[in-house]
């Protein structure tokens, strides 16, 4: 356990919370990118339509408790517990920080969930060496990043020749507003499912932080005032994308 003052605990809290709304901003466009290409909605109306069903993944968690099995990952899954102290806590969260406005500064698509893993563990092997990192929950968060992409591939095309099939008979207007409620759909799934993940990363964060510092005991479990704060600063994070394009 890590004696740490108040006010510095109170501190690396908002310094992860900054991170939760940078993963905000900086991912807003992963969710709003096809109803904006397809003109289904603007801009603005786009980004304010992810940050409501960012923020709304909350009400799944209340629902299901057992969603919050990434937090447990992050929180103690990456490297040794022992090992997250306030310094690497604040080593991880500004590293993957500094990344994710290179990248939005850039241009560059990338992800804030694995600029937020590889600080923790980089943080983790400066402090203690390869022996600190857990490889069972890290492998497992090396192997999604491959097949991420590979099984959204497959699928889409899977998904693409179901619907071309079933819509093959259709006239162009009457497929074009099916697939405008679909579009609709499969975006708000696609925001809810990105609140519900990535936000589950700073929970973890800010969890683990209060039970090496000796604020919280016993079981590994996020309080609910952390997990409404990390939804909340998500959504402000999308919300705030929303300002600055107009």
């Amino acid at each position: 356990m890590y004696h740490l003052a108040f006010p510095l605990l109170v501190g690396l809290i908002a310094i992860a919370l900054a991170f939760d709304f940078l993963n905000g901003l900086h991912d807003a466009a992963n969710s709003i990118a096809t109803v904006v290409a397809t003109r289904l909605l603007g801009p603005v109306q786009a980004v304010a339509f992810a940050a409501f069903f960012n923020f709304a993944a909350y009400f799944l968690t209340l629902a299901f408790p057992s969603l919050h099995k990434v937090a447990e990952t992050i929180g103690k899954g990456l490297i040794e517990q022992q090992l997250i102290t306030p310094a690497v806590v604040f080593s991880a969260l500004v590293g993957a920080m500094f990344w994710n406005v290179v990248t939005w500064l850039k241009g560059i698509p990338s992800s804030s969930s694995h600029a937020l893993v590889g600080g923790i563990v980089g943080a983790g092997v400066a402090r203690a060496g390869i022996s600190g990192i857990q490889w069972a929950g890290l492998n497992k968060t090396l192997i999604a990043i491959v097949l991420s992409p590979v099984l959204g591939m497959l699928l889409a095309m899977l998904i693409m020749l179901i619907t071309s099939w079933m819509m093959q008979r259709s006239t162009a207007h009457r497929a074009e507003r099916r697939f405008r409620v679909l579009h609709l759909i499969s975006s708000a799934t696609l925001s809810i499912s990105h609140g519900l993940n990535d936000a589950q990363k700073t929970m973890g964060v800010i969890t683990v932080l209060l039970f090496s510092t000796g604020y919280l005991h016993g079981k590994f479990a996020v309080p609910p005032w952390v997990a409404i704060s990390c939804y909340i600063a998500m959504g402000l994070g999308t919300r705030w994308e929303r300002c600055s394009m107009g």
